[in-house]
C-alpha cells in the first residue's frame, strides 16, 4: 500500500506527467495497457479476444469533466460504443463500463445520472449491460444511491465496490438485495486511513470475504483479481461449494497477466478482459503502475534498452 501512495504521488507531479506522456520511452507500456486512443481500434481489438473465447468490458477512458457540454460530448461518445457493440458479430460477448465523472457527476447527480440513463436506454433492446466504475471513495455513496435508483428501471446497469474500504460489506449486501452485478476489486486510489484498510494482508482478506459472499449469494458477479493466491483461494472455495462457472465470471485487465488470463480461460471459467482505449489515458495508466512493483520494472527496464 505503500508503494502505491508512493507512485500516485510521484505520478501527479507535473513534470513526471509530461515526461511519461511525451517520452516515446514509455509508448510499449502504454500500447500493453491501452488499446488505443480511437473506438475503432479499440473495438477490432475486443472483437478479437471475444472470438478468442473471451468477455469484454470497453472503457473509454477520461474521467472529471467540468460543464454540462464536456459531459455530453463523453456521453455522445459512449452512445457511439454502444451502438458499435450492438452492431458486432461479438455483441453478446461484450458489454460496457463508463465513469459517473465523465457523464457530470462532478456538476451534479442529476447531470450524471440523466446521461448515464441516456445510455443505458440505447444498451438496454440489445440486452447491453453497462457498469458504472467504482471512483475514489467521495463518489462511494453517490454512486451506490444511484444505482439504488435506477434498478427498478434499468436491469442493465450494475457497479464495483472496492474491498479496501471499510464500509464495502455493507455495500455488498445492498446490491446482493437489489440483485445488481457488482465487480469486486481491491481498490486503486489513494485514500486515508479513516475510511480504507492501508495494509495489504487486510485489504486482502476483505477482498476474498467479499468475494465469497458474492459468490454465494449474488447476481453473476465479477470477481476481478490478478492475484494467484487469491484465484487459488477462490477456486478451491468455489469447488468445495459446489457453484456452477455459469454463475461468475473472472475480471482482468487488459496487458496484465495474459498468462493467467489464457490458463482460466483453458480451465473452462467465464472471463472478461477489460480494455481501456482513449487519449485521456494518464490517470488509470498511473493506477496501473501503482498496483504493481512488476510494472514499474518494466518501466525500468524500458529506459535502459538501446
Amino acid at each position: 500500500m505503500l508503494f502505491r501512495a508512493f507512485v500516485l504521488k510521484v505520478a501527479s507531479w507535473k513534470p513526471v506527467k509530461k515526461l511519461i506522456t511525451k517520452s516515446f520511452l514509455f509508448r510499449p507500456l502504454v500500447k500493453r495497457f491501452v488499446a488505443g486512443e480511437d473506438l475503432d481500434s479499440a473495438i477490432a481489438i475486443g472483437e478479437e479476444y471475444a472470438r478468442r473465447g473471451y468477455l469484454v468490458s470497453m472503457d473509454l477512458l477520461g474521467e472529471n469533466v467540468a460543464t454540462k457540454e464536456e459531459a455530453a460530448q463523453e456521453t455522445a461518445t459512449y452512445v457511439e460504443m454502444a451502438k458499435k457493440v450492438a452492431a458486432s458479430d461479438q455483441k453478446d460477448r461484450i458489454n460496457i463500463s463508463v465513469k459517473l465523472t465523465a457523464l457530470g457527476f462532478d456538476i451534479s447527480d442529476e447531470v450524471a445520472e440523466q446521461n448515464y440513463r441516456t445510455i443505458l436506454d440505447v444498451c438496454k433492446p440489445h440486452d447491453i449491460f453497462v457498469r458504472a466504475d467504482m471512483e475514489a471513495s467521495p463518489y462511494t455513496e453517490r454512486t451506490i444511491k444511484m444505482i439504488e435508483r435506477l434498478r427498478a428501471t434499468y436491469t442493465n446497469c450494475g457497479t464495483v465496490l472496492q474491498s479496501y474500504l471499510h464500509r464495502t460489506p455493507g455495500d455488498v449486501q445492498k446490491m446482493i438485495g437489489l440483485k445488481a452485478r457488482v465487480r469486486i476489486v481491491k481498490g486503486a486510489y489513494f485514500e486515508p486511513d479513516t475510511v480504507a484498510y492501508q495494509m495489504k494482508p487486510k485489504v486482502d482478506e476483505m477482498y476474498v470475504a467479499c468475494a465469497k459472499t458474492l459468490l454465494c449469494e449474488g447476481n453473476y458477479p465479477a470477481i476481478a483479481t490478478h492475484d494467484p493466491k487469491i484465484i487459488e483461494t477462490l477456486k478451491t472455495f468455489i469447488q468445495k461449494e459446489g457453484i456452477p462457472n455459469e454463475r461468475f465470471e473472472w475480471q482482468m485487465i487488459y496487458g496484465v497477466r495474459r498468462d493467467l488470463q489464457e490458463m482460466l480461460l483453458k480451465e473452462g471459467y467465464n472471463i472478461r478482459i477489460y480494455i481501456p482505449y482513449g487519449a485521456a489515458w494518464y490517470p488509470y495508466f498511473s493506477r496501473r503502475l501503482a498496483e504493481r512493483p512488476a510494472n514499474m520494472l518494466f518501466i525500468l527496464k524500458s529506459l535502459f534498452k538501446k
